[in-house]
């Protein structure tokens, strides 16, 4: 027996679809004959780049991980250099390495008394010409007159501090009287010794207007004169209460610590600006015998003794006259600001009250005010 077709088998057989089907098999394998052909013939010219992209990457990563490493180990040389160079400049007496300050011109603020008084002084015999900031009028010119004595021009100007505006005024007749200001020391400082909630706003503005903001003021004032000449000091007399709080400081021990970052800051700035001929000192002394801080309580007074204002004016003058960057004495401060960052808060909260530092304040008196 053999199958019948019928017709619609017959025409399904032939019809116009078969063919078609035929032709899209061909042109996909016509299409799939020349991808190989393609990929046959492109490896001769892309290969070579594509490895050289990735030899040029690898020698790229290379020269980074050197110079990398290059870096590193001269930056450690510079700074074991920089190490070596401090250690050695700082055993060296002050009369080898001591700038000549004859005929400059030092500005002062808070000379009237304490360690403004001292420095002046010390200043003078140098050669040093003086122009003399305070507000106490007569105490001012007390030490214009002992310095005159000693042969150098001496300028007093009565200024208050807290006035932003008197500052930049005296500053202007400064200039106008005087010239140039080589020299700026900001000595003025003020103390209230109370706990921070019985301190009234008015004695915290106060304090920071003194400690602090007349630095900004009086800075801003004479260090463009500075940096036309490239020549110049700024000296700040901040304080150890600007490395360590105490109780019942906490105003004081906000201005000076504002006062030992802006001292800081503004070394920085100098040395990117590229003004090499202008130093900066800041100053932070233990507490200092002058008055201002009667009453204060030393529990261990033959280890850390107040120190005595001739000592702190002549190490203050060295420091001026070496470029010294940070000076704190005694010496065992350097000591303690560097265990202070090892030391968790609990351990040095329990080191303070041990060390008496709690109740140092308790009979705070200060200086005792004039007549």
């Amino acid at each position: 027996m053999y199958p019948v077709l019928s017709g619609q088998n017959i025409y399904s057989k032939f019809k116009p679809e078969s063919k078609s089907s035929d032709l899209r098999v061909s042109a996909e394998r016509h299409e799939r004959d020349l991808q190989v052909v393609s990929n046959r013939l492109q490896p001769a010219s892309t290969q070579p780049k594509q490895r050289l992209d990735n030899e040029i990457g690898v020698e790229m990563e290379t020269n980074s991980i050197l110079s990398a490493i290059w870096e590193t180990v001269v930056l450690l040389a510079l700074v074991a250099y920089s190490w070596a160079h401090a250690i050695f400049i700082s055993c060296l007496p002050t009369s080898w390495i001591a700038k000549d300050v004859r005929g400059e011109i030092a500005l002062i603020t808070g000379a009237g008394s304490g360690l403004g008084r001292g420095v002046a002084l010390r200043l003078a015999k140098l050669g040093c010409n003086l122009v003399l900031w305070d507000i106490d009028e007569t105490s001012n010119q007390a030490t214009g007159d002992e310095t005159r004595k000693l042969g150098v021009r001496a300028h007093t100007y009565k200024v208050d501090l807290c006035n932003r505006e008197e500052i930049y005024k005296v500053a202007a007749k400064v200039k106008s009287d005087v010239g140039r200001v080589d020299i700026l020391i900001n000595n003025a400082g003020i103390v209230t010794g109370r706990d921070y909630m019985k301190c009234p706003d008015s004695l915290i503005q106060k304090t920071m207007e003194v400690n602090i903001m007349a630095h900004f003021w009086t800075v801003k004032a004479f260090l463009p004169g500075m940096m036309e000449r490239n020549h110049g000091h700024v000296v700040t007399i901040a304080s150890s209460a600007g490395y360590f709080g105490v109780r019942s400081l906490s105003d004081y021990n906000a201005s000076k610590f504002a006062a030992v970052g802006f001292d800081e800051s503004l070394r920085y700035e100098l040395n990117q600006e590229g003004t090499d001929g202008i130093n900066t000192t800041v100053v932070a002394p233990y507490f200092i015998n002058t008055g201002m801080f009667d009453g204060v309580k030393l529990k261990f007074q033959k280890l850390l003794p107040m120190v005595e204002p001739d000592y702190a004016c002549d190490r203050i003058v060295d420091a001026i006259l070496r470029n010294q960057q940070v000076l704190m004495f005694p010496r065992t401060l350097y000591f303690m600001l560097a265990l202070k960052g090892f030391l968790p808060c609990e351990t040095q909260t329990l080191l303070n009250k041990a060390c008496g530092l709690m109740n140092t304040m308790d009979d705070f008196k200060g200086r005792a005010k004039k007549e």
